[in-house]
């Protein structure tokens, strides 16, 4: 075949490739995107099942075959993704990218490792792309607001998180020395653990204070752990809250763009002013 024909259909192939696979508003991009949410919520469901015993012993042959044939079929997908984008370590190295690939090594680690096949339930992670694939817009906004607030909330976050560590260093190291080895606190390290376990109200029982001014320190640390677990959801709401009263809204189309935007994400049009929850009355 000429080598001229034969680019010629490798780059129209590429093309093709390229709608289907990243393509969502084609019929055949939609059907390609549909299979793959089914055969990842399939996978999911084989690698689970293959933990219980009973339905394993009847069914392994079956769920190992067709599990290498879902693999099969995500390294080839995996394959064209690189192949068909124009700029392939943007995908490769991107957080969709390292998804796809950490879904597909299992199975190949399990010629070293038999037990890395339960890592498949990883997959899991490609149903993210739901959102993007039905075309949930309102969903995928919703999402980047809650991420915003998240970062823009991150600092308060770390700062209590190590006055929580510091809190759960000092009492654990206190509850060590009131109740002391006798009553299981064999350790400060294992005192702490405790109380991190009662600060966030999880109690798993191993682990309990015997002695009257161990339980009045317990019960405090109970209490302070109620107050303690609001704090984060607290800051996160204010964030978000504000996020929200600072959106900005494009006269052309009327959509609510994020506060940072200075064009509309719909039309691309230019942005006035952020607008409060005043200014829609």
């Amino acid at each position: 075949m000429d080598k001229k024909v034969f680019n010629t259909k490798y780059e129209l192939f590429k093309r093709k490739a390229y709608i289907i696979i990243y393509g969502t508003n084609t019929p055949l991009g939609k059907l390609f995107d549909l299979v793959l949410l089914a055969l990842i919520v399939i996978s999911v469901i084989m690698v689970m099942l293959e933990t219980v015993q009973g339905v394993n012993e009847h069914l392994h042959g079956v769920l190992v075959f067709m599990e290498w044939v879902i693999t099969i079929f995500f390294s080839m997908e995996y394959a064209l993704r690189i192949i068909t984008n124009k700029k392939p370590y943007r995908y490769i190295f991107s957080l969709y990218g390292i998804i796809d690939l950490i879904s597909i090594l299992p199975m190949y680690l399990s010629f070293i490792a038999p037990g890395a096949k339960a890592i498949s339930v990883t997959r899991a992670l490609r149903l993210l792309r739901i959102f993007r694939i039905l075309d949930l817009v309102s969903f995928m906004n919703q999402g980047e607001e809650l991420k915003m607030a998240l970062r823009t909330s991150r600092n308060k976050i770390i700062i209590f998180i190590y006055f929580v560590s510091v809190i759960c260093v000092l009492l654990g190291s206190l509850m060590y020395v009131i109740e002391g080895r006798e009553n299981g606190f064999t350790s400060i390290p294992r005192s702490i653990y405790w109380c991190i376990v009662t600060m966030t109200t999880v109690g798993y029982g191993d682990i309990a204070p015997a002695t009257t001014l161990g339980q009045m320190l317990a019960s405090l640390i109970m209490i302070l752990g109620y107050g303690i677990i609001a704090v984060p959801t607290g800051i996160v709401t204010a964030e978000y809250t504000k996020m929200k009263t600072q959106r900005r809204r494009c006269k052309h189309c009327n959509f609510q763009n994020p506060p940072e935007a200075k064009y509309c994400n719909q039309c691309g049009s230019p942005l006035n002013e952020p607008i409060t929850d005043a200014d829609k009355k």
